[in-house]
């Protein structure tokens, strides 16, 4: 039964990502500014949670854990300022190097995890996660050639910042579980952008006809089934394998950049690519049989 549920944990983990690295084919058809997709894609996903929620007749437990629902909500406003920065980074430094900022958040974690959930920092793991890293920069390294914009930079050092908090105080939050978990920490996360869009802006958001079926996507799809997929299978899996197989986000966003968008991939790209499935893959094949 156990490995049952290990492997769920893995395919909804896995397929989470694969949402997560199409958001920027879908955000793509979307004439609005990034603030205002932010905005839009955190209330339509918190809004089928809770809906999905409240129909399925569950009650609400996080009233009962007081100290774990700290915890969620410092998640989710985490998680809704990762985003924010994140597309911030992306207008002024470009989708390459703000991505490339943004995970580092993983390798945050991962050097965290030995103090804070007290998970053994194995050579295996450490070795895997040096692969995936190379990968990375191998797939993003052109990028540094160029001059950039220092509070891009900023951003997206900002954006890596707040995802290893989203990570590691949802982790944290071990009694607040399952769809519960995922509703209530979008939720949040739609209140912490729609504070900023308040003080920002107005709440009035120009949609044109063409925009509205990607919104729906973006909202429904990525981002609500996304975080459901995503958030309650973590709890259920290593911090470090969820560091590690989290590059595997990236790499999709690549892969459908190149096969939607028409986006060409240089032979380093390539071959960062591979280094990138290759790392995680073999950390956890050999960590599972050790």
């Amino acid at each position: 039964m156990q490995t049952a549920k290990k492997y769920t944990a893995y395919f909804k983990y896995i397929f989470a990502l694969l949402l997560f690295g199409s958001n920027g084919i879908v955000a793509s058809f979307i004439s609005l500014n990034s603030y205002e997709i932010v905005f839009l894609r955190t209330m339509t996903g918190s809004a089928l949670l809770v809906a999905i929620f409240l129909l399925s007749k569950r009650q609400f437990t996080f009233q009962k854990h007081k100290r774990d629902t700290l915890f969620l909500a410092v998640s989710g406003m985490a998680m809704g300022a990762s985003w924010m920065f994140l597309y911030e980074a992306y207008r002024q430094i470009g989708v390459s190097v703000a991505s490339l900022a943004y995970y580092c958040g993983p390798v945050i974690v991962m050097a965290l995890s030995p103090f804070i959930f007290r998970e053994k920092l194995t050579i295996v793991k450490t070795a895997g996660f040096l692969v995936v890293m190379l990968g990375i920069f191998l797939v993003n390294g052109q990028a540094f050639g160029e001059k950039h914009n220092v509070w891009g930079i900023f951003f997206g050092a900002m954006s890596a910042v707040m995802y290893a908090f989203m990570v590691i105080f949802n982790k944290k939050a071990k009694r607040i579980t399952g769809l519960e978990n995922s509703a209530l920490q979008l939720f949040v996360s739609f209140l912490t952008v729609a504070v900023f869009m308040g003080l920002r802006q107005d709440f009035s958001v120009n949609i044109e006809i063409n925009d509205i079926i990607p919104i729906l996507i973006l909202g429904f799809l990525n981002t609500g089934t996304g975080c459901y997929f995503y958030f309650s299978s973590i709890g259920h899996l290593p911090i470090q394998t969820v560091a590690v197989c989290g590059y595997l986000e990236p790499l999709s966003a690549v892969i459908f950049s190149v096969l939607f968008l028409g986006e060409n991939l240089l032979p380093l790209q390539i071959i960062g690519a591979v280094l990138i499935i290759g790392g995680a893959v073999f950390s956890e094949i050999i960590f599972s049989k050790n």
